[in-house]
């Protein structure tokens, strides 16, 4: 909680007061409770807000996000007041960070209270208990899509005021982001919410209601471990990188500027997303194969002889099967193995000619050129864009594919290009020039290395 900024802590309170007042009049007496089946009576309250902490538990803890269907469909079901206090007990609860949970739970229940009366409030201007209690399909689907919007847009806008406030993030770009990161999965939230308010106004009641959410949250329990695979396949890729740019610092940051450039190639070929996605994974990959090359030879800074060339040359096979088990990469591991291969049949490791070599390397040999040249290691002075597409231009046909070449032009063109320092300067006597590495790929010096 100390790490929080006192105005972020102000717009919390502001916003917690807000939904106080928002809740507070809807609290009922025992005396006048309505009986079950007319208006908000306590027991309807009281059940959706049992069974959102009992979804939000589990969720929290498990998976990822919020459980929002039982509080839409509150919204669907109940007044504004009513509605809103459903989301408070399963808020209070849920689990979060140990370090300011407190802060980070009233928060979430006062946001949440905010955002379930806004959209109960849309839903019941629109005429949406009406239709729900008809059913009156598909005229429901209006008014519960108002209010799902309505709820989205309120959790967003609060959302990007605490981040502008706590992390100073940018507030147009923060709420962009947000807004289309959440409005997806709160639409679907809100179709199985509205399921649930029309069996539960149905002759079977909310019994009926309940068989909604088991395959809602079975559905989400399958994304929810989707997102964590491929949190865990991007936790793998980085994991590699480090692991490469540690063992040589001349290249720190080339892997990640050669996946972007890969990507950039296959955008402008056409190519759809998953390849263009694989193609990333390639560039930013196809040098993870110096992990089986001694140390020595990779930060050797005088010339290598046959010998120590043949052993780097190795590395492209390295690297193959390093990511033999790696299955989600699909042909990004051809990349890793053909990307020193050249047109004219003169490459490594296997010396292909021509559509021999696969597509996906001869887009990344043309990306990894290109960062190579465009990039300042200590041993030597990068190249200006303009001399690095001249230089690919003029190996095209031999070395480089021309399509491939061509569309990373087109590319720059129209995206530009921001090269960076690579390597870490040296920390003993910096003046003095450092001698010059010899060249570590067959063919022309200083294309590629």
């Amino acid at each position: 909680m100390e790490t929080v900024p006192g105005r972020a802590r102000v717009y919390v309170a502001g916003v917690t007061v807000c939904a106080c007042v928002l809740v507070l009049p809807s609290a009922p007496s025992p005396a006048s409770l309505p009986s079950p089946g007319v208006g908000p009576s306590a027991w309807a309250v009281a059940l959706l807000a049992v069974l959102y902490a009992a979804g939000e538990l589990p969720a929290r803890r498990r998976l990822a996000g919020t459980f929002y269907p039982v509080l839409l469909a509150g919204a669907f079901l109940l007044p504004p007041p009513a509605a809103a206090l459903v989301a408070v007990p399963g808020a209070l609860l849920s689990h979060g960070p140990r370090r300011g949970v407190l802060l980070r739970r009233v928060w979430r229940a006062a946001q949440l209270v905010v955002a379930v009366w806004a959209a109960a409030r849309t839903h019941g201007a629109l005429g949406g208990r009406d239709a729900v209690a008809a059913p009156d399909f598909p005229w429901a689907l209006a008014p519960a899509g108002a209010a799902v919007l309505v709820f989205c847009l309120v959790l967003a806008v609060l959302d990007t005021g605490v981040l502008a406030l706590a992390e100073r993030a940018p507030v147009a770009r923060t709420w962009r982001a947000v807004f289309a990161h959440s409005l997806a999965p709160v639409a679907v939230h809100g179709l199985a919410g509205l399921m649930m308010a029309v069996l539960w106004r149905s002759p079977y009641g909310p019994v009926a209601a309940l068989l909604v959410l088991l395959p809602m949250y079975v559905s989400w329990w399958v994304f929810a471990q989707y997102h964590r695979e491929r949190a865990a396949h991007r936790a793998t890729i980085r994991a590699l990188v480090q692991a490469v740019d540690i063992k040589d610092g001349y290249t720190r940051g080339h892997s990640e500027r050669v996946g972007r450039a890969s990507m950039m190639i296959a955008r402008e070929l056409g190519l759809d997303e998953d390849r263009v996605e694989v193609l990333r994974l390639a560039g930013i990959l196809h040098d993870v194969g110096k992990l089986g090359v001694p140390t020595r030879l990779l930060r050797k800074d005088g010339p290598l002889t046959p010998e120590e060339r043949r052993v780097i040359e190795l590395h492209p096979e390295y690297g193959h099967e390093i990511t033999r088990g790696i299955s989600f990469l699909g042909e990004a591991r051809a990349a890793i193995l053909h990307h020193h291969e050249r047109l004219d049949g003169s490459g490594y490791p296997y010396g292909l000619s021509g559509t021999q070599i696969p597509e996906c390397a001869r887009v990344v040999a043309v990306a990894d050129a290109f960062d190579a040249m465009t990039s300042t290691r200590t041993y030597r002075r990068a190249r200006p864009v303009a001399a690095a597409v001249q230089e690919l231009r003029r190996c095209a046909g031999a070395q480089f594919d021309p399509t491939m070449v061509e569309a990373l032009i087109r590319a720059l063109a129209r995206e530009g290009w921001h090269p960076a320092v690579t390597a870490e300067e040296p920390e003993r006597e910096p003046a003095v020039p450092r001698p010059r590495r010899a060249s570590r790929s067959r063919g022309r010096p200083g294309v590629h290395r």
